[in-house]
């Protein structure tokens, strides 16, 4: 261990399913990809000296609740993304930790409540005079009629989900029956209500934040989609996402952004931390932006506790800033920890 890292006891929390192997470097690359961000952290948080445990949870508490009486956590780490396969309860879990006094990594339940709804976010900045898409939302059991504002062409997602879930080519729609079957198939088949955005052209950039009252951007990242087919539309599908095989035959990169000036990357900076504090967010989050050709920029949506894997966009622009990975690891378990919950 550094001689500047107090040895902690870090109970890492994920999904049940995704609890990594103990021969996990046996598999090769593609095989590790589901449980990869998992294995990745607590390989990390072990090089770093800490006593690590890891915890699988999937639609109860008493698991948590016995590790937390018995073991007696310094911090737990949290990776859970969705609670008794809600996404929208993972802020009842982090909510728990809280009731409980435990320290816990990344962002606080009522900043995950915020960020998960896409709708409410983006009426919190644009009250913030944040540059936003315009926007509508289609509930579930509701009449799909396009209101006056929305002009063609328009984006169709999930108004919860996040990862590109429910996003395709498909996605992207140019007249009102397009638009009512993409609806429906948001409502149908990914299960929940939809928001529909102006679409904006333009460039996928990310900012990766990482703090709690003193905020720290790292060095702006784009994904890469010129590689894409001709008549493709230039957006973060499903497939673009997680698609490996799709990755590597469409070139799709993310690396850090090139061509933008000292004071736009000055405005993405302000801009995040604007957007953190607007919104209550705090521990890490990748803020997403579309940027037009002419310098414009408008907020998509804020991802607390993102991908942290090794090599992810968010890991990748925190060494671009000299922050190495293992450090990244500890600096956010020092954050979570400084909120003053559970021991020192």
């Amino acid at each position: 261990m550094a001689s500047h890292v107090k040895k902690r006891r870090v109970l890492v929390i994920m999904h049940e399913s995704l609890v990594p192997p103990p021969d996990s470097k046996s598999y090769t690359f593609e095989e590790r990809q589901e449980f990869r961000t998992e294995d990745d952290v607590v390989t990390g948080l072990r090089e770093l000296g800490h006593d690590v445990q890891t915890l699988g949870l999937s639609d109860s508490l008493t698991p948590l609740r016995q590790a937390i009486r018995e073991w007696q956590p310094h911090v737990v780490f949290n990776l859970l993304e969705e609670f008794h396969g809600e996404v929208v309860y993972d802020y009842h879990l982090v909510a728990y930790l809280e009731l409980k006094r435990v320290a816990y990594t990344g962002c606080n339940p009522r900043g995950l409540l915020i960020a998960r709804d896409k709708a409410l976010s983006k009426k919190i900045l644009h009250y913030h005079r944040v540059k936003v898409p315009r926007f509508h939302t289609f509930m579930r059991g509701r009449k799909v009629k396009r209101p006056k504002h929305l002009d063609f062409p328009l984006i169709v997602k999930s108004l919860i989900h996040e990862a590109s879930y429910g996003i395709a080519q498909a996605s992207v729609v140019h007249d009102d029956e397009a638009l009512g079957e993409r609806v429906r198939f948001i409502h149908t088949k990914i299960g929940t209500d939809a928001i529909v955005e102006q679409f904006i052209d333009g460039r996928e950039v990310y900012a990766a934040v990482l703090g709690n009252q003193r905020l720290k951007v790292f060095p702006t990242w784009e994904l890469n989609l010129s590689g894409l087919p001709d008549d493709a539309v230039k957006i973060a599908t499903r497939k673009v996402k997680w698609d490996l095989a799709y990755q590597a035959r469409h070139k799709v990169t993310i690396a850090a952004a090139k061509g933008l000036s000292d004071e736009l990357q000055a405005h993405i900076q302000r801009t995040s931390k604007r957007i953190c504090r607007c919104l209550g967010l705090d521990g890490y989050v990748r803020i997403d932006y579309r940027l037009t050709p002419d310098g414009q920029l408008y907020f998509l949506e804020a991802n607390p506790n993102p991908d942290v894997a090794y090599e992810e966009e968010f890991s990748s622009a925190a060494e671009a800033a000299g922050l190495k990975y293992n450090d990244l690891l500890q600096r956010i378990i020092s954050r979570g920890m400084s909120r003053g919950l559970g021991k020192v």
